[in-house]
Order: structure tokens, then sequence, then C-alpha cells
């Protein structure tokens, strides 16, 4: 691969997630009287810009920033406010110094604190984190590698420790094909131990080696200390999906994150899908709970899942769906109680729906 590459459609779809995440995620960090300090942390940075041109998510972070429509309420200074961009190749991490002088200017005149690194992800997020004592105030770290995911389990349970902190880990569509590629001391360093994974590595089904992998690095993240963890694909409309897992120690970060899933432009086609579901098709979620739709097939699946294991309030069951789904959210519980009520699955009081109405399969 050269120093720049094309675009796939699954990266584009998860770009626009990104920016509607990144959106929220700055006026909370930064809202007056609020945090001190706040870092942004892109481990694997690309070099800025792909072969047509698009912007890479360096770039588009950080104009995204500087003009978003909250910026006077921030308190933007270069103490407050530090941006970390590693790229191990150094062709690349030259060409994303250049894209980010060409669209910026000179980075240190800038009103937060810009770093461009060369480094490994996995070898030096934390040093570095530690150079800009980052360490103690919240970071967002994205490690969004195409196909070498090696960032080790200790940085993660750091960060998981670490106040108001959260991560974002992508995983490319190949990783999970090419497992005896990989150094086994990696993968172990990835996630935790060679008993967490081994029995992963003799998967032969390619549709059941992804969930498998998904889960279990969803699972590490939990060993690590991350209370929340959502695990989803970017599908597009053409070409190879993602793999993303979201670890946050804040329902409030829980909640943001899927209103960015929500409200992000999936006209071209793209969707989100949890990992449990294999038969249900979503049937498009840009206008899904508008008047008179019906319910997705996937929030459907979901939710006789859960009831399999047991009966639930609709308090509960709306709790299940923010904090262990992909996509759904407390609110869509309802909807899928009530269609699956009338299929006759379920038994329920009869009458209105409250948070303490139990709710169990027949």
């Amino acid at each position: 691969m050269g120093v720049l590459w094309k675009l796939e459609p699954a990266t584009g779809a998860k770009h626009r997630l990104y920016k509607r995440y990144f959106d929220a995620w700055w006026p909370i960090m930064l809202q007056p009287g609020g945090w001190p300090k706040v870092t942004f942390l892109d481990a694997f940075a690309g070099p800025g810009c792909y072969e047509g041109g698009e912007e890479g998510s360096p770039v588009f972070t950080l104009d995204r920033l500087l003009n978003h429509t909250a910026v006077g309420r921030m308190g933007l200074s270069k103490q407050r406010v530090h941006l970390v961009f590693i790229e191990k190749d150094r062709a690349r991490y030259e060409h994303l110094q250049g894209k980010l002088h060409e669209r910026f200017g000179p980075l240190d005149q800038l009103p937060v604190r810009v770093e461009v690194r060369q480094g490994e992800a996995g070898r030096d997020s934390e040093r570095i984190l530690t150079e800009l004592n980052a360490w103690g105030q919240p970071i967002l770290g994205v490690f969004d590698s195409w196909g070498s995911v090696n960032t080790p389990l200790t940085l993660m349970n750091r960060l998981a420790h670490n106040k108001a902190s959260e991560v974002i880990t992508t995983f490319g569509p190949n990783w999970f094909s090419r497992r005896e590629d990989l150094n086994h001391s990696i993968l172990d360093s990835v996630f935790g131990g060679r008993q967490f994974w081994a029995h992963a590595a003799d998967i032969q089904e390619s549709d059941e080696k992804w969930r498998t992998w998904l889960e279990i690095y969803r699972q590490a993240l939990h060993r690590a200390g991350f209370e929340y963890r959502l695990q989803f694909q970017v599908v597009p409309r053409t070409g190879q999906p993602l793999y993303l897992v979201f670890g946050t120690g804040h329902q409030k970060g829980v909640e943001v994150m899927k209103e960015a899933m929500w409200t992000v432009d999936k006209s071209d086609g793209m969707s989100f899908k949890d990992p449990r579901v294999r038969n249900a098709v979503p049937i498009g979620q840009t206008s899904l709970f508008d008047d008179g739709d019906l319910p997705d097939p996937e929030l459907l699946a979901l939710v006789e899942q859960r009831l399999r294991q047991g009966g639930a309030s609709m308090e509960q069951l709306g709790q299940w769906l923010l904090l262990e789904t992909s996509q759904w959210r407390a609110r869509d519980a309802r909807k899928a109680v009530v269609a699956l009520d009338g299929d006759g699955l379920l038994v329920m009081p009869a009458g209105r729906l409250s948070k303490a109405s139990m709710v169990s399969l027949r």
C-alpha cells in the first residue's frame, strides 16, 4: 500500500458516525466549568486524506472542533484541549503534517494543542499520553487500524480507569480471516492472555469467526474495566463491512453514541448491525420509527433473545436494549413489545404499558 489509498465505502460510513459522535462529545467535555483538560487521541492517524481527496480523520476532527457551533462556549486553549495524531509510516506521517499545515496553517498558531507524532499505536500511545500529562483527565482514544489491531489490553485498562475516558477500536474486514498471520504474543497482549482467545482460532466458519472474535474483544474491554461495551458492524451498501467496539464507563456515553448512530446520514444504504442477530435483515433505518413503520426485524429478534432468558419489566427491557445491544435505545422496547404481542408471542398485562409492566414469552 502506498502513501494514499482509496476511501472504502465502510470507512466513509464510519467517518460519518465519528463526525456525529465527536460533534456531541466535544461540548459535553468542554462545557463551561467542566474538565480543565481533554485529550483526543487518533492512534492510527493515516496520511490525512485519501486518493480521491477525501479528508482523513485528523483533518475533519480538527476542522469540526474549530468550527463547532458551540465553540464559543468551549473555552478552547492550548492548555485545555490536546489532539494527538500518531502515524507509524514515515511517508504518511510527513504527508499528514503537510495536509494539516495546508488546511489550518501553522499548528502552533491554533487555539488548541495539536501533536503529530511518528510512532506505533500499540507501543507508543501510553508514553505519548504520559509526556503530554493527559492522564487524570478525560481521553477519547480512537484505535482505528485497518488490519493490525495491536493495542495492548494494559493500555485499555489504564484508559478504562482514567477519568471519563472512552475508546473506539476498529477491526478491518480481513482481520478475522488471517489469524494465522499474526504473532500469538500480539494476540495475547491485545486480548489479555491466550486462554481468552485460543478457542476462537479453531473456528472455521467465516460467519461465526468474526462474531466470536468480536465478542472476545468486547469481553476483554470488560476485564479492562469498561462497564459498557457496544459491538457492531458498519455495513455499507456495497463493499465489505467494518467491525467496531466502543468502550465507556458512563451510561451517558452509550446514549450519545447511539444518538449519533440514529442521526447519521444513511441515505446511501449504510446500516449498523448487531453481531448476535444472524438472519434479521434491517429494513432501513432512516425513517425506522416514523408512524406506520414496522419494527426492524433485528430489534424483534434481540428482544426475543432477551425474553428467552426470562421475563422482564418494560424498564429492564429498555435498559437492556440501551446498554447491551449495538444500536437500540430504551425507547425502542415499547414498539418491539407491541409488535411481538400482536403476533401472540408474549404474556403481558392488559391495558397501558408502564415501566413496571412485566413481559415474558409464551
